[in-house]
């Protein structure tokens, strides 16, 4: 759609657009690179979206073409090292599109294994992407072609950035230009996209179909497939037919609880798939490797989105209901005890005996759990529905000492900054409080303060902050 160039100084690019702009697609752009864009970046904490947004900054017009400019994506979107078998696919200096990462094909066949990342940055991969799109959700946007060919990711480092913001859709006033991408759409807008425009009943890209297009990214950077491209044939002579009651109209979750027609298991992948069904697996596995594994939250999530709210789009989750769930989720992780494992991390699940699901490690050891509580006005404290897992060298933030403080755009300096820390320290776990400065043992009585350390006993009970808001810690103690 554009021709892009670089500035000198490899700064900025201009990308001239191929076809000529119609007045409302200039409008579309001048209202973009201005009153949008000062709702975003020109507001308190206006900074924090530059690396999350490829947002254009000007409009220029040259020989008679309509273009923009924009900045240039930071050096960790580019490949480092490429594709396996010295780059033989030419990824090396190319742009990170999320589709290398979001496919087990293309990463475990087709990427080198220095560009592939763990899994705890997948997860901080989909916490910026959630929080980006909120932003735009909140600014009265709609992105409209969300998918992982404009959101690029580095699930070394854990960025993302979503690009391609010439076509954002404001409801009412700029409508879209393109219905989506392939795997992306939602399905109400593939069941009517032979419908007139003028057709009322016709859907067309909106905050809603962002919701879908999200929940897909999320589902499929975590566990590498689509959530709708299952087993089920509906059309065997006609292929276009098929693909639009499949993604449409009779699109079905491969997971969905009480419907398996769409499920595949592991004979169907080795039967369909033949020799490429060794870089499938273990994702391809519905059983070893269930949409369960992404924990309690994010499983709420998953079944609003694939189940309840497939075909009935208010009912899917938030941008904003996405982004809590992962920060959540991120407290229940643990470090696999393998250290050949290739994902490194897992939710940890203290309901059964917990083991790795990937390479089926199990938990050995003794582990805190740690439940947060605080109180509601006068009253005494409630649970918080807030839990952390504890590991060696793991850090505690603010965002835990404070229930009213949420890890996003808005987190001061200071705010950043660890409270403390935990360790295995002669067989026991302990606490080490670096700045809390009211922290108090309510098992014993005493106070904590700032450069002593508490022990983590089954039962006891820490006060982390009397402030309003301010947490109390249960710790219960697990051993496997």
């Amino acid at each position: 759609m554009k021709d892009v160039y670089f500035a000198p100084d490899r700064s900025y690019v201009v990308a001239f657009f191929r076809d000529k702009q119609d007045v409302n697609s200039r409008e579309r752009l001048k209202a973009i690179t201005s009153t949008y864009r000062d709702k975003v970046f020109n507001q308190t904490g206006g900074d924090y979206w530059n690396n999350l947004f490829c947002w254009p900054t000007k409009i220029v017009e040259y020989n008679g073409k309509y273009g923009i400019v924009a900045p240039v994506y930071l050096s960790d979107f580019f490949f480092k090292y490429g594709s396996t078998q010295n780059d033989y696919l030419g990824l090396k200096g190319k742009e990170k599109e999320g589709k290398w990462f979001a496919s087990a094909l293309h990463r475990n066949k087709n990427l080198e294994l220095k560009e592939r990342g763990d899994w705890l940055n997948y997860f901080r991969v989909c916490i910026l992407t959630s929080r980006a799109v909120r932003r735009m959700h909140a600014a009265g946007l709609a992105h409209s072609d969300l998918s992982y060919k404009n959101v690029l990711i580095d699930p070394c480092g854990g960025h993302a950035c979503i690009i391609d913001i010439d076509g954002l859709v404001v409801p009412g006033k700029y409508p879209p230009g393109v219905v989506g991408t392939p795997d992306f759409i939602a399905p109400e807008v593939i069941k009517t996209q032979r419908m007139a425009l003028d057709d009322p009943k016709k859907q067309l890209p909106r905050r809603e179909t962002d919701q879908h297009a999200l929940a897909v990214l999320i589902y499929m950077y975590l566990l590498c497939r689509h959530p709708l491209r299952g087993r089920k044939v509906h059309d065997f002579d006609d292929a276009t037919v098929d693909e639009e009651l499949a993604m449409g109209e009779k699109a079905t979750f491969i997971e969905h609880p009480t419907n398996s027609e769409n499920r595949y298991d592991l004979k169907w992948v080795n039967n369909n798939e033949g020799s490429r069904a060794q870089y499938l697996l273990p994702w391809w596995d519905l059983n070893k490797l269930p949409y369960t594994i992404l924990g309690p939250y994010l499983s709420e999530l998953v079944h609003r989105a694939f189940v309840v709210g497939l075909h009935a789009p208010t009912q899917r989750p938030s941008a904003d209901d996405w982004e809590s769930a992962l920060v959540r989720t991120v407290d229940l992780i643990q470090p696999c005890q393998n250290p050949s494992c290739h994902q490194k991390w897992y939710v940890f699940d203290n309901t059964t005996k917990p083991k790795c699901p990937f390479c089926g490690t199990p938990f050995t050891g003794q582990l805190p759990v740690l439940n947060f509580y605080s109180k509601r006005g006068s009253g005494r404290y409630s649970p918080d529905n807030v839990r952390l897992m504890v590991y060696s060298n793991q850090y505690l933030y603010q965002w835990h000492v404070n229930r009213n403080i949420f890890p996003n755009e808005k987190l001061s300096a200071e705010d950043k900054k660890p409270v403390g820390y935990f360790v295995f320290h002669q067989g026991k776990w302990v606490f080490i409080n670096q700045t809390l400065p009211n922290m108090k043992d309510l098992t014993t009585g005493q106070e904590v303060k700032p450069n002593q350390m508490v022990e983590l006993a089954d039962g006891k009970q820490l006060l982390l902050s009397p402030a309003d808001g301010g947490r109390v810690v249960q710790v219960q103690l697990v051993r496997v």
